[in-house]
């Protein structure tokens, strides 16, 4: 191994301490894949999480500055084929040897350029843009992975892909309320008029998602071998989250962040599994 191939490794390792250090759930579905695949997906989730981070955690910091260093960090990144940056540097690796579209980045990019301003959306059509660049396109930079070049598994897997980003990021969104209202001061449900989040909001948003995963269902049955018992793990974590969330009084989301407990997660992971290898999926 010469010693690039060894700051390559470097690199992805950083972007797998991110992964694991940021969401063990995650992670442990990350695990199941196969290992070059894995390295993919943790540079993805080691850049966004950076870009994520600024926009939510640094407050007493330029989070503009910030930001705008990062984009243009990760642009030098991919035109010099090398940053000092080992998340950027994993990452600029993935986006080259997967051919993971430039608009996919600019569009997640300018959903959190977004989150430095903006603090309510009152439309579905606002709402849905910061949703596309939030998530649907880090589902859709996944997906490039798994499939890897194949361009017509990857157009018919689009879609599916896209309604899984959505499913998860509206399930964080319910989940992470309390600190999204009281920390952000950002309301991203416009079903939510004037901060009054009841039940009946709560059941509307949840049909919402319950749509966007019977559709992402579909998908994920005609993935690569390779990937989809990871996805289904990452999907039925997310079900029973949401299932959860469903049996929670609003009153109570609103002061108290949803959890799955460790038991929980294994007894989903096993179940996962299962269903996977006795191919019912």
């Amino acid at each position: 191994m010469n010693n690039m191939n060894i700051y390559d490794q470097v690199s992805f390792k950083a972007s797998k301490l991110v992964t694991r250090s940021y969401s063990t759930s995650f992670s442990i579905a990350v695990s199941f894949l196969d290992r070059e695949i894995q390295q993919g997906i943790y540079s993805i989730y080691g850049f966004v999480r950076l870009a994520d981070e600024i926009v939510d955690t640094f407050l007493e910091h330029d989070k503009e500055s910030l930001l705008n260093k990062f984009e243009q960090d990760y642009y030098e990144a991919q035109k010099n084929g090398i940053s000092l940056n080992p998340v950027l540097h994993s990452f600029q690796l993935t986006v080259t040897k997967y051919q993971i579209p430039d608009e996919l980045i600019r569009a997640f990019l300018l959903s959190m350029r977004t989150d430095l301003h903006k603090t309510r959306y009152i439309s579905k059509n606002e709402i849905d843009a910061y949703i596309y660049g939030s998530a649907d396109v880090v589902g859709l930079m996944c997906l490039a992975v798994f499939t890897e070049g194949n361009r017509k598994m990857y157009e018919k897997l689009k879609a599916p892909a896209m309604r899984l980003g959505s499913a998860f990021q509206k399930v964080n969104f319910l989940r992470d309320l309390k600190n999204d209202t009281e920390s952000l001061d950002r309301q991203y449900f416009p079903q939510i008029e004037n901060g009054a989040f009841n039940d009946y909001v709560k059941k509307e948003i949840i049909i919402d998602i319950e749509k966007d995963f019977n559709t992402a269902r579909q998908g994920i049955s005609d993935l690569p071998k390779n990937a989809k018992l990871a996805v289904l793990i990452a999907f039925y974590y997310y079900r029973c989250l949401v299932r959860k969330i469903e049996h929670t009084p609003a009153r109570k989301l609103m002061v108290t962040r949803i959890r799955i407990s460790e038991t929980l997660k294994m007894a989903l992971l096993l179940r996962a599994y299962l269903i996977f290898k006795l191919r019912l999926i």
